[in-house]
């Protein structure tokens, strides 16, 4: 019935960047990740448009928000240009070149902190939804 729903949606390979953003968010905000935020880096890194940053509660959970971003986002025809971590427990990127989601433990992300390396980004406020 998922994928039912899935199909529903829009394809996402004409999406611009911030769509493309809102449907990562969606899913991870569903798959119940930890503390998400999207960031507007375009002006502050030649990389990218969007980080997508992201906590799971466990090594478990980081490894699923990631393995569920790249299955949900390729049942509307996007997949990622580069997935790195896949053995980590720590942080997954998962790279969509105008978009990199980070999948962190919360230990990684108070560790490498990109959120402050990034602070002057504009932080895009999609609302996650309450357990």
């Amino acid at each position: 019935m998922e994928e039912q729903i899935l199909q529903q949606l829009p394809p996402l390979t004409d999406a611009t960047p911030k769509e493309l953003a809102r449907a990562i968010f969606d899913v991870l905000d569903a798959k119940k990740a930890r503390s998400i935020k999207v960031l507007h880096v375009k002006d502050q890194t030649v990389i990218t448009d969007y980080f997508v940053i992201c906590s799971g509660n466990s090594s478990t959970q980081v490894k699923s928000l990631a393995g569920e971003v790249e299955y949900k986002i390729g049942l509307r025809g996007v997949v990622p240009d580069h997935f790195e971590g896949r053995d980590n427990n720590g942080w997954i990127v998962l790279d969509y070149a105008h978009v990199i989601v980070h999948v962190f433990s919360h230990e990684s992300r108070d560790f490498y902190q990109l959120e402050k390396l990034y602070g002057d980004a504009e932080v895009v406020p999609f609302e996650q939804t309450e357990d």
